[in-house]
């Protein structure tokens, strides 16, 4: 008896349409024309070399905005804006001189004559020559070192006795016509030594400014005690060979950071300084490198340069000396005048001069900033120098050399907005290659879509063929051996 064994019939699942139909029915410009024959013509070819081509320029223009976002470019707007009011800045003023020679005492000069430059290592008074008769006199009785028992020696103490005092600085002040008071003014300590800022905002809300121009901002008339300077006969940190004061505008989230940032204000002249406030707004990286993050500090609540300048100064010193100085945050140990001379200044001046790799300071992504111009006039006239000596009980020459006037204002009501924008976004990418895909090849994101679900139809067609004819090929293989199996039971029941 023969056994057949028949094939499973093989059955077709949906069949994707032919090129030829996508082809046709596509929104795709172009394909129609080149698979519109079963045979290849010159037609065909012109048509699949001109789709080609525009392809080609597509891609080089998608790859040049793609390019050109990757730099993640941006522009910077200006603008000026009126305002009925605006807050009025911080404004620290420091005298150059940090120490006041009558406040000097004996045990100071023990401990910090050498520092001063005014004794030698020997406690002796160096450079006699130079020194006036009558600054000769008073030194001599404090150098005398005889029978003395030196008494402990704080440098913050030091700073704060012998510093100028603003109630003796300070003869007249206005804000906006009324008159201030030296209770006005918050001490604060910075390179200079003891300063003073007006409008801190650390006592109460900060002052504002309803008007521009002048009589309406901070008029100040200061006396600089010229006759209270350190004698000057060596170059130190701690000496000043010049006379006047040193002025910062500043924000009142800013510390102030005066020794780098400030102007100088001379004596004999008033100084008019018309501000105008101007914030800043930079993009964070990828497109700029303005820092957003809260401050790494442990000494400032709100982060700027200048806050991160002073930590990081603080934390060097610390490192390097053990000790901070008079006007650094933190509650290491104030360094002693030795350790002044020996390793404080000069590791400061080594990071404020070379060490730019130790304090990386980024820019904050907002923040505030005064642009200023100055100008100058001579006082006293002689007219008004008679009067002025004889309200102040001083000579004719001490008013020339020691008085000075300083009135800042804000030039208008306004202020200045610079802010850094994205050039280019996604939306404008996006924006870009659709048009260049409708330009070259007609295409939008539907068509794309289209050419998407017909790779896939086909694939998934391929895919399933595969799968019949491999599971046709195992169903195929196992009736063969049951056939087998069947005609050997056959011939042996036969038998």
């Amino acid at each position: 008896m023969d056994v057949k064994v028949e094939p499973a019939a093989e059955t077709d699942g949906d069949h994707p349409p032919p090129l030829q139909v996508f082809a046709l029915t596509s929104t795709l410009h172009g394909i129609a024309h080149i698979f519109s024959n079963e045979r290849v013509t010159a037609r065909c070819c012109l048509w699949l070399l001109f789709f080609l081509g525009s392809l080609g320029f597509l891609l080089y223009v998608c790859v040049d905005r793609v390019q050109f976002y990757l730099e993640f470019p941006y522009v910077t707007k200006v603008d000026e804006i009126v305002a009925p009011a605006i807050l009025f800045p911080a404004v620290t003023f420091c005298n150059l001189n940090a120490f006041r020679f009558s406040k000097v005492t004996r045990n100071d000069l023990y401990h910090a004559g050498e520092l001063l430059a005014m004794l030698n290592s020997r406690y002796e008074i160096r450079d006699v020559h130079l020194v006036e008769e009558s600054v000769l006199e008073a030194l001599k009785i404090k150098a005398d070192f005889q029978n003395f028992k030196p008494r402990p020696f704080n440098m913050l103490e030091f700073y704060n006795r012998t510093g100028h005092d603003i109630r003796d600085m300070l003869l007249s002040c206005h804000f906006r016509g009324k008159p201030c008071r030296p209770e006005d003014f918050k001490v604060v300590f910075t390179r200079y030594g003891k300063c003073y800022t007006f409008n801190s905002g650390e006592s109460g809300p900060p002052l504002l400014s309803v008007k521009g121009g002048m009589g309406n901002g901070l008029e100040l008339m200061l006396d600089i005690q010229q006759d209270e300077y350190l004698p000057v006969w060596g170059e130190t940190d701690e000496t000043s060979f010049e006379a006047g004061i040193k002025v910062q505008v500043h924000s009142q989230s800013e510390p102030p950071f005066i020794d780098q940032l400030g102007f100088g204000v001379a004596p004999g002249f008033q100084t008019f300084v018309s501000c105008q406030e101007q914030r800043l707004v930079f993009l964070p990286p990828p497109w700029g490198n303005c820092k957003m993050n809260s401050p790494d500090s442990d000494f400032f609540s709100a982060y700027s340069l200048s806050a991160c300048r002073i930590d990081c100064e603080t934390r060097y010193l610390v490192e390097n000396c053990n000790c901070r100085m008079v006007h650094m945050p933190g509650d290491a140990p104030y360094c002693s005048p030795e350790l002044y001379k020996v390793c404080a200044d000069s590791a400061l001046a080594y990071l404020v001069e070379r060490d730019n790799e130790y304090c990386m300071c980024e820019t904050p992504c907002n923040t505030t900033r005064y642009s200023k111009e100055l100008s100058f006039v001579k006082i006293p006239s002689k007219a008004s120098a008679k009067y002025l000596a004889k309200k102040f009980s001083k000579s004719e020459k001490y008013i020339t050399d020691n008085i000075l006037v300083l009135d800042i204002f804000f030039e208008a009501l306004n202020y200045e907005t610079i802010e850094q924008r994205k050039a280019y976004e996604v939306a404008g990418l996006l924006g870009d290659i659709g048009g260049q895909m409708g330009l070259f090849i007609g295409a939008s994101i539907l068509t794309i879509l289209e050419l998407f679900d017909y790779l896939y139809e086909v694939a998934k067609y391929k895919l399933c063929r595969c799968s019949e004819k491999k599971h046709q090929n195992d169903s195929s293989d196992h009736d063969t051996v049951m056939g087998r199996n069947d005609v050997k039971c056959h011939v042996s029941q036969f038998h």
